[in-house]
């Protein structure tokens, strides 16, 4: 069984949106969705791979782009047409997506 991951990076300038308790789910895609839900796991900024702050993983659902909704953009704590853009951008021509779901510890 592989080992669950301990590490997650975001792009810096949305960590202070998740150490301010703002954003709370993650959009990915099939490779970054084998996160366990009641890990805990260390958040780095992606350009710098600086130590943010921990989060525990509560769900790793499966999600559509399509079905991408203001529900998330609010969990994301961006605007919609912002949020459906930064992930077509991240993944393009990707339908299958993964939310995962998380808290700070």
């Amino acid at each position: 069984m592989n080992q669950a991951p301990t590490k997650i990076t975001f792009f810096e300038f949305l960590t202070p949106l998740i150490t301010s308790g703002k954003k709370t789910i993650t959009i990915r895609d099939e490779v970054e969705s084998h996160y366990v839900p009641g890990t805990q796991v260390e958040v780095f900024t992606l350009e710098t791979d600086r130590k943010v702050c921990e989060i525990k993983i509560l769900s790793v659902e499966p999600l559509l782009f399509n079905d991408i909704n203001e529900f998330h953009a609010e969990q994301e704590a961006l605007p919609l047409d912002e949020l459906k853009r930064l992930i077509a951008e991240i993944y393009p021509n990707l339908d299958q997506l993964y939310m995962i779901s998380y808290e700070l510890v």
